[in-house]
């Protein structure tokens, strides 16, 4: 029955472990992060086996500091950040591919194009540019001509060909989308009520 309490506030204190150490995801996390969370699971399940749950808080309480100085050193030291960190690697540029750095990242080009499709780009000769950032992420730029239009470029060639129903559409109201609050407004002014089908 003693373990069942133990794991509880294992489970509470690897919560509050956590919460200070950051809210980014697995895919989000860079190296040396990842090492210590997974450091830090290993650490918080200890006790339940070797009965020290005492030390198993302190020896996590402890890496989740060095996350916090190795964080803190990053946002001091470009050099320090590069070297834990690492930078971001160019693999496509002006349109074309970098197969040096995609052998040097291990990325094969049909894993680089699952990731453009997962980022909804169709087409290899539509991206500019691409990089494998730290984190291990994609980061891209569309060619010129295979950007979507914005709201601004819109309103700019309304105003260019159409100034009189651009002026038109200045001067309609908004549209009124019911009741529902907005999902940032609920962020800085939460809601009292809780709806009835999450209750």
């Amino acid at each position: 029955m003693n373990f069942i309490w133990q794991s509880l506030i294992l489970i509470l204190a690897g919560i509050f472990l956590l919460r200070i150490a950051g809210r980014k995801s697995i895919a989000q996390m860079t190296l040396a992060q990842t090492v210590v969370m997974i450091s830090l699971g290993t650490i918080i399940v200890q006790p339940i086996v070797e009965k020290s749950m005492f030390k198993a808080i302190v020896g996590a309480g402890v890496f989740v500091l060095a996350i916090l100085v190795l964080e803190y050193v990053q946002v001091k030291s470009n050099a320090l950040e590069k070297f834990i960190t690492g930078k971001s690697k160019v693999v496509i540029e002006n349109g074309q591919l970098d197969i040096k750095q995609l052998k040097k990242l291990r990325l094969t080009v049909d894993q680089l194009e699952m990731r453009l499709r997962n980022q909804g780009v169709a087409k290899l000769e539509h991206v500019k540019s691409a990089t494998i950032e730290p984190n291990g992420q994609l980061g891209y730029e569309l060619k010129q001509l295979e950007k979507p239009l914005t709201i601004g470029e819109f309103k700019n060639l309304m105003n260019l060909y159409f100034p009189h129903l651009a002026q038109q559409l200045e001067n309609t109201p908004p549209s009124d989308t019911g009741t529902q609050q907005d999902l940032f407004q609920e962020i800085n002014h939460p809601k009292a009520d809780t709806p009835r089908y999450l209750q």
